[in-house]
């Protein structure tokens, strides 16, 4: 059994419900023995290493910890959890990734210097823990929200398909309710609100929660549109938004707009739902652009009668 990989497991038990903190997962083993699990629950509440040394109790003496993200280093709401590992005995600590927020950074460094061994994980698994808490690296990182790209496309990439309301199949759509329903905001540009006046609401998927709803553009927003405004610049709303606690953004609609966040570089993730249908007309992806864009990790799956092609502009 890979322990990290559980760690990652455990940590998606606390998604929805630790912001603006990430989700964290951390698993203790003794002896090739579980003896303590835990993850990060709530803000203020402990932190997913202190509710694994609660559970394993005497038995962390000598174990190794295989957590997801850095052990925090400094008080915070709660208790620094390096110290707390170091205080509870534990001889090896393996890490997904580095906490790149100042204010809790340095954990891996007070854990050697307290004899504690260390690893730090590498390739894949790496990755997975950077990508689990994407949107909060980028938030902590880069100071504006991590931008997703969300469109539907026609076998020949076209955006409109003559005579019919949908491009992408039911099990697509549900899909992106259930983006929506993840995500801090859902935007589209101002040609998009005004053609579609769409709701950008999740529907139908169970959502704890409503994200905010914007319009990227100049106004005025037409009548019946209960969307937000967003019409400064476009690096100064990214950052405002992150200032309100946007973690998460996903931008739906067209070509302008997607062109326009690819021009400023804050596209992070493209989801591409290709239909097996043929347009022969309308609007492509990003129209025309500047120079090529190389997309990485590209992954492909099937949703419905689609396919899902989702790859990274920007890694976390």
């Amino acid at each position: 059994m890979n322990f990290l990989e559980r760690a990652l497991e455990l940590a998606e038990r606390g998604r929805g419900t630790t912001q603006p903190n990430p989700v964290v997962g951390a698993v203790l083993v003794r002896d090739g023995e579980i003896v303590g699990e835990g993850w990060h629950e709530r803000k203020g509440e402990p932190h997913a290493e202190a509710n694994a040394l609660v559970v394993a109790g005497d038995r962390a003496r000598g174990s190794t910890l295989y957590v997801t993200l850095e052990p925090c280093a400094s008080w915070g709401s709660t208790p620094p959890c390096a110290q707390a590992v170091i205080d509870a005995g534990v001889a090896r600590v393996v890490v997904g990734t580095r906490d790149p927020n100042p204010s809790a950074a340095g954990g891996l460094e007070q854990l050697r210097e307290a004899g504690v061994e260390t690893e730090l994980a590498e390739d894949e698994f790496a990755f997975r823990a950077r990508q689990q808490i994407e949107a909060w690296l980028t938030w902590v990182t880069k100071g504006r929200p991590f931008v997703t790209y969300k469109v539907a496309t026609t076998l020949d990439g076209r955006l409109t398909l003559p005579g019919l309301r949908w491009i992408s199949s039911e099990e697509s759509r549900r899909l992106v309710h259930e983006l929506r329903a993840a995500s801090d905001a859902v935007a589209v540009g101002m040609g998009t609100a005004r053609a579609d006046r769409p709701a950008l609401t999740a529907r139908d998927v169970g959502a704890a929660r409503q994200p905010r709803r914007l319009v990227f553009g100049a106004g005025p927003l037409p009548a019946g549109v209960e969307l937000e405004l967003v019409s400064g610049p476009l690096e100064e709303e990214l950052r405002r938004l992150a200032d309100e606690g946007i973690q998460s953004l996903l931008l739906e609609g067209g070509p302008t707009l997607a062109r326009s966040f690819l021009q400023a570089a804050v596209i992070d993730k493209l989801l591409v739902f290709v239909a097996p249908k043929l347009s022969g007309a309308g609007p492509t992806l990003f129209a025309e652009l500047d120079e090529p864009v190389e997309l990485r990790r590209l992954e492909a799956r099937s949703v419905g009668a689609d396919v899902l092609l989702t790859g990274y502009l920007n890694e976390p």
